[in-house]
């Protein structure tokens, strides 16, 4: 009987004591990859796989190291066999030797669609196009061109540019197609699941927002089970380095729209006035901004004082994965000081309790998606503000301290409060921000970092990372 107590007595100590941390993972080792507006699917092969302009594409199983599988459309594409002949028309057409941004769709017979389109550049005489494989790295065989633009007679201030498809499944298991760049607009069609064309009928579909060369491109629709909601991911301003490229997103309960921002501002609404050319004005107030160029500055106590600044992130893809419940985003992006080179990022995603996606400031490493413990929540962060603006030098990031007694002190004042570890309402200079409170990998510090994600009721993103060395 007393070794019975005695045993009794430990369980019910156990019981009451404290979880023990969840013992972090290793930091990964990274390899990068050069994919210009990468699409990802994940295959049944287990590999996520993304495809990008100039016919680059690459794999991965842990969206943490990449493998290079194709490279350009000039000797380094292994997706066709011979694609300057399989694809010449699309080719001759566009007067060009080179691709834009593609998309791959697994449809019900197994097999892979690739969508390619092909452009001019200075003008949107384009064409868009399907091809065929039965495994994701190819070879894929050409099915055909199925629209057209720039011909004699088209209205580049109405009329879509035929390029950056985004083949997507709805709840309801339709099959669709939105495309569209800087033109006339974003467009979207109804798609034929049996052989990945457009239903008949349709012309350029259904237009979604854009008008009169509008610096606007590289949409992608995920659908969140999670609210119902249908996003649609979009790139405002220019790609190159110094030209304010950032990820905007807005939100739809139909696929075919009409899509809304924060400001419940309808998106066909969102586009340049007639007669203009790349205006930004008439459209900068529009969608929610989860990111443009940013830099986190060194704090004090940071043992690696360099830093590095990311510039036009854009023309992103995003995912769900449906087993763990994890969103991530998928992007290129260029750097400061380094010309045009670019970069692959996946940085996990979250929706905050409004409704909205909003982006973790670091870069998918593995990471744990449990709630933050207590401890690890008050502190001196670095906090950045990506404002609505069309950015081409990239935002800096000031500090600010979350005391324990719910307020924040610093460059930013305010209050801040997240009881549950996970989702974080933070009000600094007068304005809240709603988010989510998350772990992520510091690489800069080599640690593993306390981090929010949040947004203002405006739609603009606020990013904190705290310091790993606390002074």
């Amino acid at each position: 009987m007393k070794r019975f107590c005695l045993a009794l007595c430990l369980i019910l100590l156990c019981a009451c004591l404290p979880a023990a941390a969840e013992e972090m993972p290793k930091i990964p080792k990274f390899r990068e990859v050069s994919v210009h507006d990468p699409s990802i699917i994940k295959a049944q092969d287990g590999y996520y796989y993304i495809y990008g302009s100039h016919m680059a594409a690459a794999r991965s199983l842990d969206l943490i190291s990449w493998e290079q599988i194709s490279r350009d459309a000039h000797g380094g594409c292994t997706l066709f066999a011979n694609v300057q002949e399989q694809l010449k028309e699309a080719l001759s057409y566009a007067r060009t030797n080179t691709f834009w941004a593609p998309d791959v769709q697994q449809l019900a017979d197994g097999r892979y669609y690739y969508y390619y389109c092909t452009c001019e550049g200075s003008s949107p005489l384009s064409t868009l196009g399907v091809a065929v494989s039965d495994s994701p790295e190819g070879p894929y065989e050409d099915l055909g061109i199925f629209l057209k633009s720039g011909m004699p007679g088209y209205n580049a201030g109405v009329y879509p540019n035929v390029v950056d498809p985004h083949t997507f499944f709805d709840k309801e298991g339709k099959l669709w197609m939105v495309y569209g760049s800087y033109s006339g607009g974003i467009y979207i069609l109804e798609m034929d699941p049996a052989t990945g064309f457009p239903l008949e009928g349709q012309n350029y579909g259904k237009k979604l927002l854009g008008m009169n060369h509008s610096r606007i491109e590289g949409p992608y629709i995920l659908y969140s089970p999670d609210t119902d909601y249908y996003y649609l991911f979009l790139s405002f301003g220019g790609l190159n380095a110094a030209d304010g490229y950032n990820i905007r997103v807005c939100r739809s309960k139909n696929p075919d729209g009409p899509y809304e921002d924060a400001l419940g501002q309808n998106m066909i609404r969102c586009g340049g006035r007639p007669g203009t050319f790349f205006n930004d004005a008439d459209y900068v107030g529009y969608g929610v901004k989860l990111m443009g160029g940013y830099k986190f500055a060194a704090a004090a106590t940071d043992k690696n004082k360099i830093t590095m600044a990311y510039r036009s992130p854009g023309h992103n893809s995003a995912i769900y994965d449906a087993q763990t419940g994890r969103y991530f985003i998928v992007f290129h992006t260029r750097f400061a000081n380094s010309g045009e080179a670019h970069s692959i990022r996946v940085h996990q995603m979250y929706m905050n309790e409004e409704g909205w996606p909003v982006v973790s400031p670091l870069r998918y490493a593995g990471e744990p998606d449990g709630p933050v413990a207590e401890e690890n929540r008050a502190g001196l962060y670095k906090v950045l503000l990506h404002q609505r603006d069309i950015n081409g030098v990239e935002h800096v990031s000031k500090e600010a301290t979350l005391l324990p007694d719910g307020t924040v002190t610093g460059d930013h004042t305010g209050t801040w409060v997240c009881n549950d570890g996970r989702n974080i309402t933070i009000t600094l200079d007068g304005l809240t921000y709603r988010g989510v409170m998350h772990t992520a990998c510091d690489l800069s510090q080599s640690a593993w970092s306390t981090c929010f994600t949040a947004l203002d009721q405006t739609g603009a993103a606020l990013w904190g990372i705290r310091v790993a060395v606390q002074p």
